[in-house]
């Protein structure tokens, strides 16, 4: 996946996942949101899904920016990171904030 594309380009997340909403199977709470790029379908059929950082209440939509991507070593797609335009995480902090779900991973975290 070219990180060219995606890193400090600005990206609109449809959030089917809330904050504190549940996982449909792992049973896990979400502590960010967390979604997809509307009108994306990659070869596998599903949408290019994204983590929103940086935004403490539970959304519908966001529009940000990425400053990140997540590539988990068994699959080809990574996951995007956005944050407000006005927001910057360190690699270790968004690792620390999206644990709650890479634990179940092996993932690196790609920087511009």
């Amino acid at each position: 996946m070219n990180k060219n594309i995606f890193i400090d380009n600005i990206w609109t997340i449809i959030v089917d996942r809330p904050m504190g909403s549940e996982h449909p199977t792992m049973g896990f709470m979400y502590p960010v949101n967390y979604g997809y790029v509307m009108d994306t379908k990659l070869p596998d059929g599903q949408e290019l899904e994204a983590y929103v950082l940086g935004v403490f209440e539970p959304v519908d939509e966001f529009t940000g920016k990425c400053i990140a991507l997540v590539q988990r070593s068994d699959d080809s797609f990574a996951r995007l990171v956005i944050v407000p335009e006005d927001v910057n995480y360190t690699e270790e902090q968004i690792g620390a904030l999206i644990e709650f779900q890479e634990q179940f991973f092996s993932s690196m975290i790609i920087r511009g």
